[in-house]
């Protein structure tokens, strides 16, 4: 299934990125590569993650304090926010847009 996803949450990815790449070399492409990775298993297999409020699911990324926070419609998976799990649980909500 394709994926679709809000700017919100591209631009979430890309400051998390930015900041694990000042923090360590090569800790950014780790990041990616372990959000990538989740991504798939998405894909695969959406109705096995979490849901958290109605529709939306949230999946944990291992060996970073970050989740992905989507629902599915018929076409595609949309990728609603990339989170900090230890920071403004929540937040996220105001990026949902009605279908």
């Amino acid at each position: 299934m394709k994926l679709r996803w809000q700017t919100e949450a591209v631009n979430e990815v890309e400051a998390a990125a930015s900041f694990y790449q000042n923090k360590q070399p090569g800790l950014e492409q780790r990041f990616l590569e372990v959000l990538e990775d989740a991504l798939r298993r998405i894909q695969r297999r959406p109705h096995m993650y979490q849901q958290i409020e109605g529709e939306i699911r949230k999946c944990k990324l291992p060996r970073f304090p970050y989740g992905i926070i989507f629902r599915m419609n018929p076409e595609y998976i949309e990728i609603i926010a990339v989170i900090h799990l230890r920071r403004r649980p929540g937040y996220w909500k105001t990026q949902v847009r009605q279908n």
